[in-house]
């Protein structure tokens, strides 16, 4: 029996690695069935028995990070023969390299297509989050993380510090990343994955907070984050950001 681990940063959002992935399959000739799949964070397949495998079990899992998105695959098999094994492990490997590099690619340039948007929970010297409450549109009266759309060409962080400046008239400086969330096109419509929302901590480094493009602005501490009415896009964010606020 062998096991083999990889390990592939790619620089796509999460939805698109992981479609990208499955779009693309695996690098041998038998097919697998599907055991699991949520999407877009983990997937499992296995081989029906017979075409020489007494086992082969593919895990893959899917995690945002600061640079894209991290998929770490697992790799199971078993022929019941030691000899055998080796060389199929050997011949796997090599596959799956070649197979990762053009994976990486596929997806890098499948979120050139992708309408990213980026949030900045922006935390003072008293452990609070500003947070600014929509005033138009449909989600009107609604409270979220201040940011935006990112334009082609640009960074998620360019994006970050030009938006804040825009929204709220400060310079501000993003640190750690927070999460993901995908929006599935919500904000610019077309189909599921076409848009997905990233959040980094920061602090405002110069300037002085301005309502340009929200009806109200608030300082909120970690046990006041729930007593507001969020846009859907930001909830699944707050208990990464109640850790921020009360993990110094």
């Amino acid at each position: 029996m062998f096991q083999l681990r990889f390990t592939t940063l790619v620089e796509a959002p999460l939805t698109v690695a992981f479609d990208v992935a499955r779009s693309l399959g695996r690098p041998w000739g038998h097919p697998l069935e599907e055991v699991v799949s949520e999407r877009p964070w983990r997937d499992v397949y296995r081989a029906a028995p017979g075409n020489g495998w007494r086992t082969l079990v593919h895990a893959r899992h899917f995690s945002a990070t600061g640079d894209g998105t991290l998929v770490q695959e697992q790799l199971d098999g078993d022929t019941g023969s030691g000899p055998a094994d080796r060389l199929l492990r050997r011949r796997v490997e090599r596959a799956m390299q070649a197979h990762l590099d053009a994976f990486a690619a596929a997806a890098a340039r499948r979120a050139l297509e992708v309408t990213q948007v980026v949030g900045a929970a922006l935390v003072d010297d008293r452990r609070r989050v500003l947070v600014a409450q929509r005033g138009s549109g449909p989600l009107a009266g609604l409270w979220e993380f201040p940011g935006g759309k990112v334009e082609r060409g640009e960074s998620d962080l360019s994006a970050l510090v030009r938006e804040c400046t825009e929204e709220l008239g400060v310079r501000v400086q993003p640190q750690g990343f927070l999460g993901e969330v995908p929006l599935d096109g919500v904000v610019a419509g077309g189909p599921p994955g076409a848009s997905t929302l990233r959040v980094w901590a920061g602090r405002i480094v110069a300037g002085e907070l301005v309502a340009h493009e929200h009806t109200e602005l608030r300082w909120l501490a970690a046990d006041e984050l729930e007593d507001l009415a969020w846009i859907a896009a930001d909830r699944p964010l707050l208990p990464a950001v109640r850790t921020l606020l009360t993990h110094p």
